[in-house]
């Protein structure tokens, strides 16, 4: 009887461990989240605005809490810098058309009312180059939503030097997309 019961009790632990290593594998090791952004800046940054900002972003965010993000940024002027400066309103090369690619690694996810933050020192590009103001950009990006809608908004502020340019307020945005990624069972 002794041997019966130290079978089914082998057979048995082999059966949890095996179980818990499938459920393990399936434990979400980090997260993903992807939108676009669709803001504008005041009129008051420099060269002088409003810009439109409009682009793809993708955040992916580590059990340990460890977010990078990344974001591909077009700005051209708006519409309503073209009504006060209509010099050739059918020129696309007067809106002052340029790309901004925006990457921040390794940033902290800290909770905030209705959703999370990461903050840190971004690398930031304009054209592929070197903008006016530096490469190294402090930036704090918010993502909250609601009660139907866990994650349903991004917003991207620059801190200085970078504000000069994207203004102190928000560019807001829209997240498309939140993904678990699990590791691979082996």
């Amino acid at each position: 009887m002794n041997s019966k019961a130290s079978w089914r009790g082998a057979i048995l632990a082999i059966l949890v461990c095996a179980c818990s290593s499938l459920v393990l594998a399936q434990i979400p090791k980090a997260v993903q989240l992807s939108g676009v952004i669709n803001g504008y800046t005041p009129s008051s940054v420099s060269p002088a605005g409003p810009w439109e900002v409009r682009g793809t972003w993708s955040m992916t965010i580590n059990q340990s809490g460890i977010a990078n993000f990344s974001a591909a940024l077009n700005m051209d002027r708006s519409d309503y810098w073209v009504t006060l400066n209509p010099s050739d309103v059918d020129d696309p090369s007067t809106r002052s058309p340029h790309t901004h690619n925006l990457s921040l690694t390794n940033a902290t996810v800290t909770a905030i009312t209705g959703g999370f933050e990461i903050s840190g020192t971004a690398t930031l590009l304009a054209n592929g180059g070197t903008p006016p103001f530096g490469t190294s950009v402090p930036v704090v990006i918010d993502v909250t939503g609601g009660a139907n809608l866990k994650y349903s908004n991004v917003a991207i502020t620059f801190q200085s030097p970078a504000d000069g340019h994207f203004g102190t307020e928000a560019i807001g945005g829209v997240v498309q997309k939140v993904s678990k990624l699990t590791a691979r069972h082996k």
